[in-house]
């Protein structure tokens, strides 16, 4: 290909480190610069990491070197820095959540079409090997006709390992918010879209105590659900049960299970990039291994959704990891807290084509 996409990396938190390292084994794209609302951190990061420069948040936004930020701060900021960049004339790539709300994703998205600019949003680890084996026997026909399934992420919350953890229970974060775009967006590559869905959800404390070394004796003030039970009924028949919770200490469930008419498929945990899919026939016995595509990464590979839009960027095309798989995501997130807020089915307005398989 032509020159790598220039790179601006906004946020110099805990998940920044990993999107540098793994930027150097891209051929499509070189992180130039990096900026933070803290300048020090960012000078910091640039020295440890070998990012070339740091500088403000709104030289980075307005560099004419940088084609495409990387916006890894909270989600609080999320719709703020990529708007901002829009109308900057970048092509930008949030973490998850693409916004927190709706109305910031969606003005983002029509800014960027209209600007011939490309949005991305990660999680992208549904381009790994544990997600694609699964989609590779559900596109094959192995398991017959879906009939529902089930997903769950339950632990005690990030309060215990987190070094900052209190944004977790922020508006637009929460395990819902948090960790759902991973379940949501693998259910998403392998059965299409949700049209609608219900839900209920509790906050277990108000304050939860930090545990994390270093931060002993600090109280979070708590803002949002902490355990989440939500329906998801997607536009193929599928009706999946989805329980996102920081409130468990321990449990047996699996991560996802999808049931067909002729046999389960046991997916890997989708915050990885893979992990072991298991099918189950319909006569029972042995649960069977199966393996994705000999193209799909297996490694910590976070930043192949950005690289594969780098490439777009050069080449044409699309880019699996999109802007609007991100909304609609997002949606169904909120179609589910506001489902239990209301105390009723909500139907999901938008949708969204499952990217194709690697």
């Amino acid at each position: 290909m032509t020159h790598p996409v220039h790179v601006g990396l906004i946020g110099c938190g805990e998940i920044a480190p990993r999107y540098v390292k793994n930027a150097r084994g891209f051929e499509s794209m070189r992180i130039v610069a990096c900026a933070d609302i803290r300048a020090e951190r960012a000078r910091a990061f640039a020295a440890e990491h070998g990012v070339p420069r740091a500088c403000g948040v709104l030289e980075l936004i307005h560099d004419p070197e940088v084609e495409v930020v990387l916006n890894l701060t909270p989600p609080s900021s999320h719709g703020e820095i990529a708007l901002a960049s829009v109308h900057a004339g970048k092509s930008v790539y949030n973490e998850k959540p693409l916004t927190v709300r709706r109305r910031d994703a969606r003005r983002i998205l029509a800014d960027a079409e209209r600007h011939g600019l490309l949005v991305g949003c990660a999680p992208d680890t549904f381009m790994g090997a544990g997600q694609q084996a699964c989609r590779r026997v559900i596109d094959g026909g192995e398991l017959g006709e879906i009939v529902g399934g089930a997903a769950f992420m339950m632990n005690r919350g990030p309060e215990s390992w987190h070094p900052n953890p209190a944004f977790f229970y922020e508006r637009g974060a929460g395990p819902l918010f948090d960790m759902g775009p991973y379940y949501i967006t693998a259910l998403v590559n392998l059965l299409g879209p949700v049209a609608r869905v219900t839900g209920s959800g509790r906050t277990t404390w108000l304050k939860r105590p930090v545990t994390v070394a270093g931060r002993e004796g600090e109280v979070i003030q708590v803002e949002v659900p902490t355990h989440v039970a939500g329906v998801l009924e997607f536009r193929q028949g599928a009706v999946v049960a989805l329980v996102m919770s920081f409130d468990v200490r321990h449990h047996a469930m699996p991560h996802i299970e999808l049931f067909g008419s002729e046999a389960t498929l046991r997916a890997p945990d989708p915050n990885e990039f893979g992990g072991v899919a298991r099918v189950l026939g319909r006569e029972g016995g042995e649960w069977r291994d199966v393996s994705g595509p000999p193209t799909a990464r297996e490694d910590d590979a976070r930043g192949i959704g950005l690289e594969e839009m780098c490439r777009c960027l050069r080449g044409g095309g699309g880019h699996r990891a999109s802007g609007a798989l991100a909304y609609h995501v997002l949606d169904v997130m909120h179609g589910i807290a506001d489902a239990a807020e209301r105390g009723r089915h909500v139907s999901i307005e938008s949708s969204v084509e499952r990217p194709e398989p690697m």
